[in-house]
């Protein structure tokens, strides 16, 4: 009952921002609605990654993910009844000047729908910390990876055939910044428009909020981890810093990253193309533990070795073509950080294959030893919530 109150709700608000839409004033304390609006996530997200997990974002994820597997069957049900075409050539060589090859470049680029660091890391850091016993992990694993694959998918119908002509297509992608999000919302919403008889504008609100909660989720994640990591930091080197302390100086880098080139808000644009090298480094890593882990158990690794050597292959492959790119540019910001992370891919891999030699000679009892840092784990955590932080 409560599930069915809060996806009415999320829908009617959906309907009534769709007809009346909230907006900040033009300016305020001397920066532009977009700036506001940006400082106002920021709050959001310091707060709720410093609330336990039960308290903000199992619940609002619980009603994300119901809503999205709502507005992925409004899609499909509207591809089934529209039949629409796909106008998108299945290989593009009409691009602009100056796009990158389609190898190694797009393996670094789609992410999410197939193999993320993020994910490794949320999946560590906050996943693993809301299941109930550990065999569910498999079923949230698994079916999470279903849902990654239906979005996938739909994204693929709603950039490709959501457009009426081949024209209004190639408009869309050889302006580079109109494509992305954009292109997924309004050919999304074309689509249900035709296939259910929706107003254009509400079917592109229920795509945009089916994008932005992902954003949301993300967003307030990540400040979450990126407090883990301070806090780790802080016991490295022999500091406590408390959740607090911890989360203002994750937040306050975010923020000086964001405007650290003026009050537009648009600082994170400027590491942005180096995101997908970054992203698929810790897939590597996150990788390298699985296929350690299995070898330690005495069982097969090659499930998590064969994509780690993709991955990582790939990740410096796009690493040295981005190199001459920045240097070209003078991006010398750039140029310094890529190198950063391809120092970082080497150390990983070097890492990765003295741990797999170690872990291929282990003959202790693994299993053994996680029963028994999971008895302890326990009993530090007497009284506390299964998902406390």
């Amino acid at each position: 009952m409560v599930s069915i109150v809060g996806v009415v709700a999320l829908y009617a608000l959906i309907v009534i921002g769709n007809s009346v839409p909230l907006a900040l004033p033009e300016t305020m304390l001397g920066l532009d609605a977009k700036a506001m609006w940006i400082i106002l996530l920021f709050i959001y997200a310091g707060i709720a990654s410093m609330l336990p997990v039960w308290m903000l974002l199992q619940p609002r994820d619980y009603i994300n993910g119901l809503q999205l597997f709502i507005a992925l069957g409004i899609l499909y049900i509207s591809v089934l009844i529209a039949r629409p075409e796909i106008v998108a050539p299945a290989y593009n060589t009409n691009v602009p000047e100056g796009t990158p090859n389609l190898i190694p470049l797009l393996f670094v680029t789609i992410a999410c729908g197939a193999i993320s660091g993020f994910h490794g890391m949320v999946s560590s850091g906050t996943t693993s910390k809301q299941l109930d016993k550990e065999s569910d992990a498999r079923f949230v694993g698994y079916f999470g990876a279903v849902g990654e694959g239906l979005l996938a998918l739909g994204a693929i119908i709603a950039t490709t055939a959501g457009f009426k002509t081949l024209a209004d297509w190639e408009n869309v992608y050889q302006a580079f910044n109109d494509g992305g999000v954009n292109a997924f919302v309004q050919g999304g919403g074309r689509i249900i428009e035709a296939g259910l008889g929706l107003p254009q504008s509400l079917s592109a609100t229920i795509m945009a909020t089916t994008a932005i909660l992902f954003a949301a989720t993300t967003m307030d994640t990540g400040v979450r981890l990126q407090r883990f990591v301070v806090q780790e930091i802080g016991e490295i080197i022999g500091f406590t810093f408390k959740k607090g302390l911890a989360t203002l100086i994750a937040v306050g880098v975010a923020l000086g990253l964001t405007f650290g080139s003026g009050a537009d808000g648009s600082g994170g644009l400027l590491i942005w193309p180096l995101f997908g090298t970054t992203n698929q480094l810790m897939a590597a890593l996150t990788l390298s533990i699985i296929a350690i882990m299995l070898m330690r158990r005495g069982r097969t690794a090659l499930p998590a070795l064969i994509p780690l050597a993709f991955v990582g292959v790939m990740t410096i492959y796009a690493g040295i073509i981005q190199l001459g790119t920045f240097y070209e540019k003078g991006n010398w910001l750039l140029l310094v950080l890529d190198i950063i992370i391809l120092i970082a891919a080497l150390w990983v891999i070097v890492e990765a294959f003295a741990a797999m030699r170690t872990a291929r000679d282990y003959e202790g009892d693994d299993d053994a030893e996680l029963a028994a840092i999971s008895d302890e784990a326990a009993i530090e955590h007497v009284g506390d919530h299964p998902a406390h932080d």
